[in-house]
């Protein structure tokens, strides 16, 4: 996820549509405060609406955790981990020590 500022625009202006083509978010700031983001138009946003994009795009990118990122998407974690198998983003990430630790908890 990029960050431009307002005067940032008009130079990096093809930057954030390159962004959008490639399905990566950005956020357009006034003064240091977001102003809009900008969004990736894809087949996900007409299919799922613009806060389940949204809330899949913050969940893989770790800015929220699996049920803030539901909550935000405003359904069940149940079915934000079907929104998120249909965008092809796993709904865990562990790496293979964290497996293991979860392995010999459960045995």
């Amino acid at each position: 996820m990029d960050i431009f500022t307002i005067s940032d625009l008009r130079e990096h202006a093809a930057e954030l549509i390159r962004d959008a083509e490639m399905g990566e978010l950005s956020v357009v700031t006034k003064h240091g405060r977001p102003v809009f983001i900008a969004v990736p138009f894809d087949e996900n946003v007409l299919k799922s609406g613009v806060s389940v994009s949204l809330a899949v795009k913050f969940y893989e990118k770790g800015v929220l955790n699996l049920g803030k990122a539901a909550r935000f998407a405003g359904c069940s974690v149940l079915e934000f981990t079907e929104h998120l198998a249909r965008a092809g983003v796993p709904s865990f990430c562990y790496s293979v020590r964290e497996m293991d630790e979860k392995v010999t908890a459960i045995g």
